[in-house]
């Protein structure tokens, strides 16, 4: 629905025509302005160009005139200002050739008087609300781009995404990296936590010093605090010489935790002590020491329900949490996938269509990590530079899946054009709207008028 009430230019000599489109229109809440000549309606769309959703235009001004050429010099010179404008050509001389012309070069509809009120009220209708998604669809797409410049004075650390949700992530990371406070990074295993921890140390107060990671899950419980804190020697079996913790090896840059969910409540407590205070001692000693470390974890476990269950201290989680970055699995940033697939597979090799249409179908429960490895099997199995969808080694979607998931390139390549009976049908169903017809067909106008230009159908 549209959220104002939307603004109707006529253009036409005609008094009597202005009086009547002006009342139809404004039993529908459209409002609408008459120009009497082509100079007085560009000079309206000169004063009141950015409140004018669509022109209807005539195409004869002058007296005995059935050519045309005053409403196409006059549609021009509307293209020429306002490129983006509806305009729909209205006319009591038909002619073929003229409006697939015109169609051609970009008008929204052409029109015979006199006129049907429900199909021109229809037609107006339809390109008025297809105006107002395209503007909100532009204001959308404006706001990422700049948000993407924002994003351009950040060390990205190379990171490919084009997925909006990724982006806010990326954007919100940028944002804290500066506040010396821990931040948790929350998502599936394979998501790319560490990338997004990465970005926050190369965008903090502390980026030139040192970036190291503990994989909390990679090590037996008994063994986490020594590589935490560090151990002296004979601390515990087969420590024969002292050795540095991370919490040590970080000092004056950030500590990365993946899978803090994995550290033992001993390790839990010693961490907490070390996040307030900055101090703490190796196994086996009881001398302090003194480190400044960012500390950055990540999870994939949901640590509330582990509070409830007693395996992770609540303290400790709002110490972990003042910041929290959620970051979705690939299967919910579906404009990430090919970006990411052609970054693995490099500049050399190229996906067929059918191929995108595999990764997009896919369900990827091993996010990213499996993206990449799903490449690079395919590049070492394909015969030459370009990747099919059988050397992806997914397992095979419904077909109407992998129909739904393909490109509109792909797709218009794949598909046979709508035959005869298809367009008429489609032409009765949209009572003779030819712009509804094309959405149905998924088509544009233009090739829509071509088809019934080619096969000699007629709009009526």
């Amino acid at each position: 629905m549209l959220t104002a009430m939307p603004t109707v230019l006529i253009i036409d000599d005609n008094a009597a025509v202005g009086v009547a489109l002006e009342v139809l229109f404004s039993l529908h809440d459209i409002a609408a302005l008459h120009a009497a000549s082509p100079a007085e309606g560009l000079a309206v769309l000169e004063q009141r160009g950015a409140s004018i959703d669509l022109v209807l235009q005539d195409m004869n001004f002058t007296a005995d005139t059935t050519s045309g050429e005053e409403g196409v010099a006059l549609f021009r010179a509307i293209r020429r200002l306002h490129p983006d404008l509806p305009v729909i050509l209205l006319t009591a001389w038909t002619h073929l050739d003229a409006a697939v012309d015109l169609i051609k070069a970009g008008a929204a509809d052409y029109l015979a008087k006199p006129w049907d009120d429900q199909r021109l009220i229809a037609t107006v209708q339809n390109l008025l609300e297809l105006g107002q998604a395209n503007r909100t669809l532009q204001q959308l797409r404006q706001g990422e781009l700049r948000q993407r410049r924002e994003l351009d004075r950040y060390d990205l650390r190379g990171m490919v995404f084009q997925d909006a949700a990724t982006e806010r992530v990326v954007s919100l990371a940028c944002q804290v990296a500066r506040a010396d406070v821990p931040v948790l990074i929350a998502g599936p295993n394979g998501a790319g936590k560490e990338r997004i921890a990465e970005i926050i140390q190369a965008n903090s107060a502390v980026r030139d010093g040192p970036f190291v990671v503990l994989n909390c899950g990679a090590l037996p419980s008994e063994l986490i605090e020594a590589e935490l804190f560090g151990a002296e020697a004979g601390a515990y079996t087969g420590a024969s010489k002292a050795r540095e913790g991370k919490f040590e090896a970080a000092d004056g840059g950030t500590l990365f935790l993946d899978e803090i969910g994995n550290l033992p409540l001993a390790g839990q407590m010693k961490l907490l002590r070390v996040l307030e205070t900055g101090r703490f001692e190796r196994l086996g000693s009881n001398r302090e020491r003194q480190v400044k470390v960012r500390v950055v974890s990540a999870t994939n476990a949901d640590l509330q329900a582990m509070i409830r269950q007693g395996s992770f201290r609540e303290d400790l989680f709002y110490r972990l949490n003042v910041i929290e970055l959620r970051l979705p699995p690939l299967a919910e940033r579906p404009a990430d996938i090919l970006p990411l697939a052609r970054h693995f597979l490099g500049a050399d090799k190229r996906l067929q269509p059918a191929a995108e249409a595999a990764l997009l179908a896919h369900g990827w429960p091993g996010n990213v990590r499996e993206l990449k490895n799903v490449m690079a099997r395919a590049s070492l199995l394909a015969g030459g530079d370009s990747i099919k969808a059988a050397d992806l080694g997914l397992p095979a979607a419904p077909a109407s899946q992998i129909s739904g998931t393909m490109t509109s390139a792909s797709a218009a390549a794949s598909e046979a054009e709508p035959g005869r009976e298809d367009i008429v049908a489609a032409l009765g169903r949209a009572g003779g709207v030819v712009a509804q017809a094309a959405a149905e067909l998924g088509l544009s106008r233009q090739a829509l008028y071509r088809r019934l230009e080619r096969l000699g159908i007629a709009r009526s």
